[in-house]
C-alpha cells in the first residue's frame, strides 16, 4: 500500500516520536490526520514545533485515548492508523501502574474496535522492546519470550496482545512495530541521552544510576522510516517486527561518549537514587533486526555519533525547550 494520498491517523501525534511521523508522513504526500492527549492549555504538545505550513494542513483531534467514543469518531473515513499513544515512562510506572494499564491496554483496545468498526485498511501498533525484559539471549529476536518486568512493560504486553487478538479473531489488519530505544531531537529530559545532555551543558557533570545496562540506540528517523515501511508492507500484518540496529552499548559508554561531544571537562556523577528495584532493571537489550531487512528491505542510516551530534545540536539551539528540560533533570 503506497502511503501517498491516503488518509492516515497517528495517535500520540504530540509526542516525541509521534511527531516525527507526522513530518514524515506529510513529506510522503498523505492526509494526516492527528490524535493528541486534551490539555487545559489546548497546545498541540511536539507538533507545535512543526514548521507554521505543516501545522496548517494537519487535522487535530484533542481527547483521551481511553474515551472509546471520540476515538471511533477520530478513526472515521481514515485508511490507516499509526498507534502511538501510551503512557511511557517506566519510573512513572512504579507509582501509577493503574494509569499505565488503562492507557496502554484499554486505550489499545479502543483503537482496535475503532479500526474494525471503521474498516480501517491498515494498524500499526506501536510496541516497546521492554516488553522482552532481561533477554536470555542477545540478540533478541521476535519470537523470545515477553517478560513484565515493570508496571509498564507488563501494560505494553497487554496492548501487543489485545492488538494481536483483533487480528486473529476479526482479522484486522494489524502490525506491530517493536522498536528499540529511540533517541533525537524533541525527546523530554525522562530519557537518558537528553537528560545527559541538558546537565553536561548546565553544570558540566552527568548524574548517573547504574552504569551496566546495554541499550540498542535508534535514531527517531530510522523508526519512524519503519514504522512506514510496516504501514506500506501488504505481508506485515500479523507479524510482530522489532526495529533496531543490532548494536549495544552500555550506558558508562554512552554517557562518556555525551561528555565527549559537549566537551567541557563533563564528570559523570553516581546517584544512588537513580537506581531502578533491582528485578525491574532490564540489563541488556539488542535487536535482531533480520525480519525487518528482509521483509520491509529496512536497516538503520544513522550512526549513533551521527545521531548523538544532532540531538546536541538539537538542544543547543532550543533553548526555550532546553530550560524545561533541566527543570525535570535536577
Amino acid at each position: 500500500m503506497n502511503i501517498k494520498g491516503k488518509k492516515v491517523l497517528v495517535t500520540g501525534a504530540g509526542g516525541f516520536i509521534g511527531s516525527h511521523l507526522v513530518d514524515a508522513l506529510l513529506k510522503k504526500g498523505a492526509e494526516v490526520n492527528c490524535f493528541i492527549k486534551y490539555n487545559s492549555r489546548n497546545d498541540w504538545g511536539l507538533l507545535e514545533e512543526l514548521p507554521e505550513e505543516n501545522k496548517k494542513i494537519i487535522n487535530v483531534t484533542s481527547g483521551d485515548i481511553r474515551d472509546s467514543e471520540i476515538v471511533r469518531h477520530a478513526a472515521k473515513e481514515m485508511d490507516i492508523i499509526f498507534h502511538l499513544a501510551a503512557l511511557t515512562g517506566i519510573p512513572y510506572s512504579y507509582t501509577n501502574p493503574k494509569e499505565n494499564v488503562m492507557t496502554n491496554v484499554m486505550g489499545t483496545y479502543n483503537v482496535m474496535q475503532a479500526a474494525l468498526d471503521n474498516g480501517v485498511k491498515k494498524i500499526m501498533h506501536t510496541s516497546t522492546s521492554e516488553v522482552y525484559g532481561t533477554p536470555d539471549s542477545i540478540p533478541i529476536t521476535e519470537e523470545h519470550k515477553l517478560k513484565g518486568q515493570s508496571p509498564y512493560s507488563a501494560s505494553k504486553i497487554g496492548a501487543d496482545k489485545v492488538a494481536e487478538s483483533f487480528h486473529c479473531a476479526f482479522g484486522l489488519p494489524v502490525a506491530i512495530a517493536r522498536p528499540f530505544n529511540t533517541y533525537g531531537p524533541r525527546q523530554s529530559a525522562r530519557a537518558i541521552i537528553p537528560s545527559s545532555f541538558s546537565q553536561a551543558l548546565q553544570n558540566r557533570i552527568i548524574k548517573h544510576g547504574s552504569g551496566e545496562p546495554t541499550r540498542d540506540l535508534n535514531f527517531v528517523t530510522d523508526t519512524v522510516g519503519g514504522m512506514i515501511k510496516i504501514a506500506e508492507c501488504d505481508k506485515s500484518a500479523g507479524e510482530v517486527i522489532n526495529l533496531g540496529t543490532g548494536k549495544e552499548i552500555s550506558m558508562t559508554e554512552l554517557m562518556q561518549k555525551i561528555a565527549a561531544i559537549v566537551g567541557k571537562d563533563v564528570k559523570l556523577v553516581y546517584d544512588p537514587s537513580r537506581i531502578r528495584p533491582a528485578n525491574s532493571e532490564v540489563m541488556k537489550l539488542c535487536a535482531d533486526n533480520t525480519k525487518a531487512k528482509a521483509l520491509l528491505d529496512w536497516e538503520p542510516k544513522v550512526s549513533l555519533d551521527k545521531g548523538l551530534g544532532l540531538t546536541f545540536e538539537w538542544i543547543s539551539n532550543n533553548n526555550a525547550f532546553y530550560y524545561l528540560l533541566i527543570r525535570k533533570v535536577f
